[in-house]
């Protein structure tokens, strides 16, 4: 059975394809599900999971993920706003704003939500860092402000992010409950 991950992005593809290699194949979709507004990662990637698996025909599972970044200093924010936060203010002035503060502790979370005919399930991964001024160039998004042990993710290749991601530790927890429930 193909796992279908509901995604434009294909480097979240690609980092799901290398977490279910020789348990399942993972086929890309592009499907523009409601996103709907809420606090909760978990409630916006459960429901566009539960959406997209419907109007997709409702045979092949699919997996939805959903990510954020929550600075402690304030008070989480952006959090589940964070893609909206990047459109209309971009990483350089959430990077000023932060930079008034003393805590400039983060996390990155994602959670990843997979749906199938016999429900919907989550998985959660994180990632705790401290946000800097902006540095190195790769990654995308916040990954510039985002430094975890000495670096900022956008500072790292792509396989040195992807082991210590929010998403990768996100996809290891699926891939273990995934692998896990056909035993």
């Amino acid at each position: 059975m193909t796992v279908r991950f509901v995604t434009g992005n294909e480097g979240k593809a690609r980092e799901a394809r290398d977490y279910l290699s020789g348990i399942e194949p993972v086929e890309q979709i592009e499907y523009d599900y409601t996103e709907i507004q809420s606090d909760s990662l978990e409630e916006i990637a459960a429901h566009g999971a539960r959406e997209a698996f419907d109007e997709l025909g409702g045979e092949e599972p699919v997996l939805v993920d959903d990510a954020g970044l929550f600075v402690e200093a304030l008070g989480g924010f952006p959090g589940p706003y964070s893609a909206y936060v990047e459109d209309t203010v971009g990483v350089e002035r959430l990077w000023r704003l932060a930079s008034e503060e003393e805590n400039r502790r983060a996390h990155f979370r994602t959670v990843l939500a997979y749906a199938d005919e016999d429900g919907t399930e989550t998985f959660e991964g994180s990632v705790a860092g401290t946000l800097v001024a902006p540095r190195g160039e790769g990654g995308f998004g916040y990954d510039p402000i985002f430094e975890y042990n000495g670096q900022t993710l956008a500072e790292l290749s792509t396989e040195e992010k992807n082991a210590i991601s929010h998403r990768g530790r996100a996809l290891a927890a699926f891939t273990e409950w995934y692998a896990d429930r056909d035993a």
